[in-house]
């Protein structure tokens, strides 16, 4: 049984690596894989099955339905290219096991120098921006069985362009008899995207055969429609009791996205001195050719018993191949 299964995944590893060779950097709206949450980034970013905090909304808005708080949740991360990113997020439980937040990401930059053919500087300055704003609906089915959606509203601007639209998320989340979790989630469902705007404006010749045309006609440039980023995640996940250490969480992630191969992350966290500190380390995009993201590491401190208030504090790093490093802080209160 054991030779079947790993056969079975190693044929959709290869498998996934041939069909993604053609969509790798053909979708739209790219920022939505961007990892939330320093907790979650620390452990390599496998954390369908845990989700136990408003960044659920992000990973699995299942998880909303397995903490009874109201919670609010805030990211930033100084990113790559003086990109700051930022995540906010809000969780309220109903009534009779009904959940619903609401989220908002953010990514900014600086002003770009507007440049022209032979790298001519023309003075002029642009800006670009994506956003993206959801609310989530999640239900306990079961004491042990919950799903979750998470409806958004996306918007890419480039200068006086923008693309804009809609996509949807859903996840479940299992809590075995056994004690492991599991849970299953698809982010980014929805129609393609293409830009509009004001810059692809341009003059037109409606006939170059023919001399003394109407030299102020105009049109707009047509663009390609592009796929949202679409991705499938399956994870696992599952609390070891080390003694006097304290809490050991492990936990791993497939994932399968629609414009890359198919990879792996991996990740532990473990809470020490009853929680008050909590160290983590993962693995991202394991088993995936030319891979950008590798080691992560994390740290968490729990203030409750200090401030008497539910105040979680994170924070993560995680080196990149080429690109040097990433930074996320995130603070979390509940209520």
């Amino acid at each position: 049984m054991m030779k079947f299964l790993q056969f079975i995944l190693c044929f959709h590893l290869c498998l996934g690596n041939i069909l993604a060779v053609d969509k790798i950097g053909t979708t739209a709206a790219k920022f939505l894989h961007m990892n939330v949450g320093s907790r979650a980034v620390g452990m390599g970013g496998a954390f369908t099955s845990i989700a136990n905090d408003a960044s659920a909304m992000y990973w699995n808005p299942a998880g909303l339905s397995f903490y009874n708080t109201k919670e609010v949740f805030f990211n930033h991360s100084n990113w790559i290219a003086d990109i700051s990113f930022d995540y906010f997020g809000f969780s309220l439980p109903l009534m009779n096991n009904h959940f619903v937040g609401l989220n908002i990401t953010s990514v900014t930059m600086n002003d770009m120098e507007v440049t022209r053919y032979g790298n001519e500087n023309t003075g002029e300055t642009f800006a670009a921006s994506n956003f993206a704003i959801g609310a989530t609906y999640s239900l306990n089915l079961t004491d042990r069985f919950s799903i979750g959606f998470n409806g958004k509203y996306i918007q890419e601007i480039i200068a006086n362009n923008d693309a804009s639209g809609i996509a949807l998320d859903i996840g479940t989340l299992f809590s075995t008899p056994y004690g492991f979790k599991l849970g299953t989630s698809i982010s980014n469902f929805g129609p393609k995207m293409n830009m509009t705007g004001d810059d692809l404006l341009v003059p037109v010749d409606i006939d170059e055969t023919i001399e003394g045309n109407n030299e102020s006609v105009t049109g707009y440039l047509s663009t390609d429609d592009f796929d949202l980023p679409l991705i499938l995640r399956v994870g696992i996940s599952d609390d070891l009791n080390v003694g006097q250490i304290g809490i050991m969480t492990w936990s791993v992630d497939v994932n399968s996205p629609n414009d890359n191969s198919m990879y792996v992350n991996a990740g532990i966290e473990c809470g020490l001195f009853n929680n008050l500190f909590v160290i983590r380390t993962g693995m991202n995009s394991l088993f995936l050719h030319d891979r950008e993201k590798e080691l992560s590491m994390g740290l968490g401190f729990n203030m409750t018993n200090i401030l008497k208030k539910n105040l979680y504090i994170n924070y993560s790093v995680e080196t990149l191949s080429h690109l040097g490093e990433t930074h996320q802080f995130s603070i979390q209160f509940s209520y």
